[in-house]
């Protein structure tokens, strides 16, 4: 069921419109919690960037990672400051462009290295400039094999082949190396996490150099599936606890322990509202048409991903009277210019269905644990507006992104 009111969310429809992003700050909160037992709690807003939401994020004392320029700006407009606290800002990527390089020296970012190449770019810039060494353990997991962010087949981080070719030139440009990080990929399960923990270990004596930090990365999964386990979080600290006292031992002192979740901290918080525009029928199927495309919510056509959905009648006194005859189970569908815009499909790109509660046309349908790369990943495909988020926090909802006007978008090309 949906973590919102129904009356709340027709309220929402009624004076913002749909589609429109839904988050609840409670919820946010409470994934925080969970993780405390953590020395430094690191979000990775690629998942959720609205800088009222990092802001969220920095009055509860979580830091934040960057895969971006733009992500490092979003940072400090929601008033992250390296300057005035040490690393809370990271920026993590395989390449860095110049325009980057002058951001992170100009605002004392440390970058994580997912390549050899921007060991030289950092150096040439500011030769003992703080970095973090992004290891490929050489294996990976994940949802899908496109959030697989280990093994041979991924282009992240650097290799255990390169990793003395890394040491060395650090250690000859006298870059500060705070730590190692690992992300083996999204939404990974505690067994493939703990695999993680042994690695980074037999990683730290194999580098043979001092670090003052260990970072698990992300991956942390969220509950999407009625069946789906939550992630037992003290068991995933025990472990990494574990693994952070033998690197202890091995240096000789005490270094801090990071862990760095997008989704675990957002998805399960937020929703998409839409409105149903139509029902038709084909001979496969029951399609319900609502006015939210995978310009919107991209999961489902890119990862095959699951969200539940309910509906919610506008009216508030309807009750369904149901045929024998009438059908249960619907595939819901988008207005994009493509076949592929369905947003119940397995990975295969096969149109399924899911149980919905008589939906008529003007009702409200609720797209379930979408606040983990929902409005993230939006786009402006079929050159439709970004919809507008809003954030319910203490009883309360307002509005924290506007609805994108056409006329935003047509600016930007009058040269």
């Amino acid at each position: 069921m949906s973590i919102f009111n129904s009356n709340t969310l027709r309220e929402v429809a009624q004076q913002f419109g749909t589609p429109a992003w839904v988050y609840d700050a409670a919820t946010i909160r409470h994934q925080i919690r969970q993780l405390r037992d953590f020395d430094v709690i690191r979000f990775a807003q690629k998942a959720c960037s609205n800088t009222h939401i990092l802001r969220l994020m920095r009055e509860e004392g979580v830091m934040v990672d960057a895969v971006s320029a733009g992500e490092i700006e979003r940072s400090l407009a929601a008033g992250y400051s390296n300057i005035e606290q040490s690393e809370s800002i990271v920026f993590t990527a395989d390449i860095i462009d110049r325009e980057t390089v002058e951001l992170v020296v100009q605002h004392h970012i440390p970058v994580n290295i997912g390549s050899i190449d921007m060991l030289h770019r950092i150096a040439e810039k500011a030769p003992r400039h703080p970095i973090w060494i992004r290891v490929n353990p050489g294996f990976g997991h994940g949802h899908s094999e496109k959030t697989n962010t280990g093994g041979a087949n991924s282009k992240h981080g650097i290799t255990l082949d390169d990793l003395p070719q890394a040491i060395t030139l650090i250690q000859q440009y006298g870059l500060d190396l705070i730590g190692i990080h690992m992300h083996i990929g999204s939404g990974s399960d505690l067994e493939h996490l703990s695999q993680a923990c042994n690695a980074m270990v037999e990683i730290v004596k194999f580098a043979n150099v001092d670090i003052r930090a260990i970072s698990t990365g992300g991956g942390l999964p969220a509950p999407y599936l009625i069946n789906d386990e939550k992630l037992d979080t003290s068991i995933f600290f025990r472990l990494w606890d574990e693994a952070r006292r033998d690197i202890e031992n091995h240096l000789g002192h005490a270094i801090k322990l990071e862990v760095e979740p997008g989704r675990f901290l957002v998805a399960n918080a937020g929703v998409l509202l839409s409105e149903i525009h139509c029902l038709k029928s084909t001979q496969q199927h029951h399609f319900v048409l609502v006015d939210a495309g995978f310009n919107d919510l991209l999961r489902p056509s890119m990862y095959g991903s699951y969200h539940k959905i309910e509906v919610i009648h506008q009216d508030v006194n309807y009750k369904p009277v149901r045929s024998m005859a009438a059908p249960l189970n619907y595939a819901v569908a988008g207005p994009l210019c493509e076949s592929g815009d369905v947003f119940t499909q397995d990975a295969n790109g096969v149109i399924c269905h899911q149980t919905l509660d008589n939906p008529r046309v003007g009702d409200l349908l609720v797209f379930n644990d979408a606040g983990g790369y929902g409005a993230s990943m939006s786009s402006n495909y079929n050159s439709r507006p970004l919809a507008p988020e809003i954030l319910m926090d203490d009883g309360h909802y307002r509005l924290i992104r506007k609805r994108q006007q056409i006329s935003d978008l047509l600016a930007l090309e009058v040269l």
